[in-house]
């Protein structure tokens, strides 16, 4: 049942930022306040309530039997059958969530692995159970299926399920192939549960002793600390330790996603899609268009990018720029630090455009411990929001370090927040999870809304020019970086449809001439050295999620047209924006944005996105040469 797969395969939907690791933090999640992690009891009071609500579960999903070839007899039998399946989804959410977010506190804890390793398993069986659903759909008469819609009106709610399912007929099989290919899903994780493990809890980490004396690990979170100190050998060195082990690890790497790759290749051809990426796509009805249009805006506009890059080059008064000159502050002696606390007021207040009540739940948010602020050994890295248990509330998962990009990073993960509590408090639970491709525009939206509002406190140039700078570093991270890495991953299917192996050596060959090709290496404008080629294995998503990553690119531009004109006070606009995020999964993605007053299927998105970057970069330059002389 395909809507079945594509609901659990959301449960996990991650939106995953590197974040940062501070050097005093405290890393033992004992002597964290309680206050700054989150409560998982509102979801289960403890274990034991997980593991009998578990067993509960099991127990019901027999009754799913019963439904199976009775579907065409009348509208009552299709509707019972849809919500039994829905509330049973809506548990199976909640039990999965609750063993996935209690390992991502420790990934070196057995016991919540092996919650997680069952949770999936049973997961598999419930696909299986459901898998004559959408088959059994499809074999009622079309005018059959309208005179059930127009009988049982409690179906409207599966409507635009139904709809889906009809849309996708040709790349739906039979019940018992169905079957197959639910029960397959117990083999196609495996790439992405090894990458996981070994990357967060067993990769062997290599320590490195800074020009201060100090050593400091290079694990995730140390790496996206320590490539930002000032001192240009001891980012040298950082860069040169950790991609030198990951390209000792390269064949490892390689050989899990290549297997990942295999997993979409099967479910491209056991659906009959021509590629990859429109299996991907279609399961939201996204043109393939939109990807390849993307890729060639992108690279059409590169000039730009580098124009970004020379400033960058300006600024940090560098003869050469390295690769590993690009996440060093801007402007020397701008450190700027914020506290949670401090944070919390700055969002709050940046988030005001969007009403009082929008404002309240975000406060809520901090109050009630639906977030979990600080690294700490064993935890998972990055950070992102989950909205999937749908009687509770979101739950955020940082690594905050008070830095400004971790207040920025924690206005993207309340913007996701906030769309999957309006969608979840305003849609029923079958409509109520909201398209991927939609997701990252109310994260780089709330982004924009706390970029405004900081420059507008702030009076001195310095500062202006490290908040304009981390704006840029923002475009750079989400839309060219994020179309770079898009380019790559569909490089790398294509070659594997078409039968050419995909060693780790393969890997770094490919990425290391796109990544050159992006930041104009060949034209001096950005030296990219070769130990950068092993990057693609710390790219999580790759392991994760197909063809997830071209989607923060797309949003980033949907959100910039859409901020523009609420923050020009456009109370129609802000509307709109608030209804498209308690929208859930009532349309397809590009209807909802249509509606929210922008249109993906052209080029007017991104052109806007540039005109804004390119002003940053003449206001950044304007400020330079007034300081200048």
């Amino acid at each position: 049942m395909r809507f079945l797969i594509q609901l659990l395969t959301q449960l996990f939907f991650l939106i995953i930022l590197m974040s940062t690791t501070s050097y005093t933090q405290e890393r033992d999640r004992s002597k964290i306040q309680d206050k700054y992690k989150w409560n998982l009891t509102d979801i289960y009071s403890n274990d034991e309530a997980w593991a009998k609500a578990k067993d509960l579960f099991i127990s019901d999903l027999s009754v799913i039997d019963k439904f199976k070839g009775t579907l065409s007899q009348s509208p009552q039998n299709l509707f019972n059958c849809l919500d039994k399946v829905s509330q049973l989804a809506k548990e199976f959410s909640r039990l999965s969530i609750y063993a996935g977010l209690s390992l991502d506190q420790d990934t070196r804890d057995s016991k919540y692995l092996a919650m997680s390793q069952e949770i999936g398993q049973i997961g598999s069986t419930f696909g299986s159970k459901a898998a004559f659903i959408e088959p059994e759909i499809l074999s009622i008469e079309n005018s059959k299926i309208e005179s059930f819609l127009s009988q049982e009106k409690q179906l409207e709610t599966y409507k635009h399920q139904i709809d889906d399912i009809l849309r996708r007929k040709a790349h739906t099989g039979n019940a018992a192939e169905e079957k197959i290919i639910a029960e397959a899903s117990l083999m196609s994780g495996a790439a992405s549960n090894m990458y996981g493990i070994f990357s967060d809890a067993d990769f062997p980490y290599e320590s490195v002793t800074l020009s201060d004396g100090k050593t400091v690990k290079l694990d995730k979170s140390g790496f996206s600390l320590y490539r930002t100190v000032p001192v240009r050998e001891d980012r040298k060195k950082v860069f040169e330790t950790y991609m030198g082990k990951l390209y000792d690890f390269r064949r490892t790497f390689g050989t899990q996603l290549y297997e990942k790759i295999k997993s979409d290749i099967f479910y491209m051809k056991t659906r009959n899609y021509e590629s990859a990426l429109q299996s991907s796509l279609d399961a939201n009805n996204i043109p393939v268009k939109v990807y390849h249009t993307l890729i060639d805006n992108v690279n059409a506009n590169l000039d730009t990018f580098h124009k970004y890059l020379k400033l960058r080059k300006r600024m940090m008064g560098l003869d050469e720029l390295h690769y590993y000159d690009l996440y060093a502050p801007l402007v020397a002696g701008v450190d700027l630090k914020y506290s949670i606390e401090e944070s919390e007021k700055n969002i709050t207040d940046a988030l005001k455009p969007l009403g009082t009540k929008y404002v309240d739940v975000i406060k809520k948010a901090f109050s009630d411990r639906w977030i979990d602020f600080y690294p700490s050994d064993g935890k998972r890295a990055g950070a992102y929001s989950n909205g999937g248990v749908y009687d509770v509330h979101p739950y955020m998962l940082l690594n905050y370090n008070n830095k400004y990009d971790d207040m920025s990073t924690l206005a993207h993960e309340l913007g996701h927040t906030m769309q999957s509590y309006l969608s979840n408090t305003s849609q029923p639970y079958p409509t109520s999870q909201y398209p991927i491709f939609t997701a990252e525009v109310a994260s780089t939206f709330n982004e924009a809304l706390l970029l405004d509002y900081m420059l507008r406190q702030i009076k001195d140039d310095n500062v202006k020019l490290s908040i304009l700078g981390n704006y840029l570093e923002g475009i750079k991270g989400t839309l060219f970086r994020q179309t770079q890495f898009a380019e790559f991953e569909l490089r790398i299917h294509e070659m594997a449809e078409k039968g050419e192996s995909l060693t780790g050596d393969r890997l770094d060959d490919i990425y290391l001439e796109i990544t050159k090709k992006y930041y104009g290496h060949d034209k001096g404008i950005c030296i990219v050295d070769d130990n950068i080629k092993s990057e693609w294995s710390n790219i999580l998503h790759f392991f994760y999620y197909s063809y997830y990553v071209y989607q923060y690119a797309t949003s980033f531009t949907a959100s910039s047209a859409l901020s523009e004109k609420v923050l020009a006070g456009n109370n129609a606009a802000t509307e709109r924006y608030i209804k498209f995020l308690s929208a859930g999964g009532s349309d397809y993605p590009i209807n909802l944005l249509q509606q929210a007053g922008v249109d993906m299927t052209t080029s007017e998105p991104f052109s806007l996105s540039m005109k804004k970057m390119n002003r940053v970069i003449d206001e950044m330059e304007s400020i330079l040469n007034k300081m200048q002389h």
